[in-house]
C-alpha cells in the first residue's frame, strides 16, 4: 500500500492516532494550532507550516520577497484562525547553495517585513542544503482563555460567515495576502465566535473540517458565496484553496449583534453564506432554485 492509496486525511489520522498528550495539552493535532496550558488567563498557541518550491510556489512566478512573505503568512493565518496573537517565530530553510545570495536576502526580507507588520519576533532557526527551496516556520502565539476559537464549537442554528472573497488564488493572491489576524482579534474579543478556521484548502473542504469536528451538518447558499474577480469558476473557487480568509460561525443572537454593531465590525467585508444544521441533514450546497447538492471533503489535498 502506498501513501497515495490512503490520501492525506487518512495519513494524518494514522500518524496522529494514540499520541501521548499530557494534561498541559488542551488541543493537539486536528485544529489550526495546538493549544497549550500557559498562564492563568492565556493559552499558548503553537503551529508550523512548510513551504516547498514547485508545490506552494514557482520561482518563475514568485519573487523571493513573495516567497518569504507567504512562508510566514501561512502560519500567521493559522494563529488568526484560533483568535490568537502571533508572538515568536523560528525559521528553518533548505536552499540550493548555487543560488545567488540575493535570493536568500529577498526571501528573508519578505519574512521580516510581515513579521514587523504584526510584531512577531524572529528568534532562531536553521539552514541546510536542498535542491529546491523549502521553508518551515514555527510560530508561537497566545490567546485569551475566553477568546479562543476552534473548529469544534459550531452548533445547529449557527450562521456561517466568510471574510473577503474566495477563488483565483492561483493568479497571485496566494503570494501577497494579509493574514486576517486583526480581523480575527476583533471578532473574538468583541463577539462570541462558536467556531473558526482559515481557508487554506478550499471553502468546501475547510467547512467540512468544522462540520466534522463539531459533529453537525451544514447548508451553504450557493448564490451567497463571495467570489473574487479572479475566480475561474464556482467549483474552483470552492476547492482550490489558499484564500487565507476566515470562515467562522456565530449563533443567531451573536450574529445579530455583530451585524448591528457598526463601530465593532471589521473593515474587511464579511458575508453570510449558510447555516449550521443538525448532523442528520448532512453537508449540502443549496441553489436559489431549491436544488441541493451534497458536499464533502473536496478541496486541495497533496495526495
Amino acid at each position: 500500500m502506498q501513501i497515495r492509496d490512503i490520501g492525506e486525511i487518512k495519513l494524518i489520522q494514522r500518524l496522529t492516532k494514540n499520541l501521548r498528550l499530557d494534561r498541559t495539552v488542551i488541543k493537539g493535532p486536528g485544529d489550526d494550532a495546538a493549544v497549550i496550558e500557559w498562564t492563568r488567563d492565556k493559552y499558548m498557541l503553537l503551529t508550523c507550516d512548510m513551504l516547498v518550491e514547485d508545490v506552494h510556489f514557482s520561482r518563475k512566478r514568485a519573487t523571493p520577497f513573495e516567497i518569504g512573505w507567504k512562508a510566514l503568512g501561512r502560519s500567521l493565518s493559522d494563529i488568526a484562525a484560533m483568535g490568537g496573537i502571533p508572538r515568536y517565530a523560528v525559521v528553518s530553510a533548505g536552499i540550493d547553495p548555487a543560488l545567488r545570495v540575493s535570493v536568500a536576502d529577498g526571501i528573508f526580507k519578505g519574512i521580516r517585513s510581515l513579521a514587523d507588520k504584526f510584531g512577531v519576533n524572529i528568534v532562531g532557526g536553521d539552514v541546510t542544503a536542498s535542491k529546491k527551496i523549502v521553508i518551515d516556520i514555527t510560530v508561537v502565539g497566545e490567546a485569551g482563555k475566553k477568546a479562543l476559537a476552534t473548529r469544534s464549537g459550531a452548533r445547529p442554528g449557527d450562521l456561517i460567515f466568510v471574510t473577503g472573497s474566495v477563488g483565483g488564488s492561483i493568479k497571485g493572491r496566494h503570494l501577497n495576502f494579509i493574514p486576517r489576524v486583526n480581523e480575527a482579534r476583533r471578532l473574538v474579543t468583541r463577539f462570541k465566535v462558536s467556531s473558526m478556521i482559515d481557508i487554506t484548502d478550499g471553502l468546501e473542504l475547510d467547512l467540512w473540517r468544522i462540520v466534522k469536528a463539531s459533529g453537525v451538518g451544514a447548508k451553504v447558499f450557493k448564490d451567497a458565496v463571495p467570489l473574487s474577480k479572479a475566480a475561474v469558476s464556482f467549483d474552483r473557487a470552492m476547492r482550490d484553496g489558499e484564500d487565507f480568509e476566515l470562515l467562522f460561525t456565530m449563533s443567531k443572537a451573536d450574529a445579530g449583534r455583530f451585524l448591528r454593531a457598526k463601530p465593532g465590525r471589521i473593515k474587511t467585508p464579511v458575508t453570510y453564506i449558510g447555516q449550521i444544521m443538525p448532523k442528520k441533514y448532512g453537508y449540502r450546497l443549496a441553489s436559489a432554485s431549491g436544488e441541493e447538492k451534497r458536499l464533502g471533503a473536496e478541496g486541495y489535498l497533496h495526495f
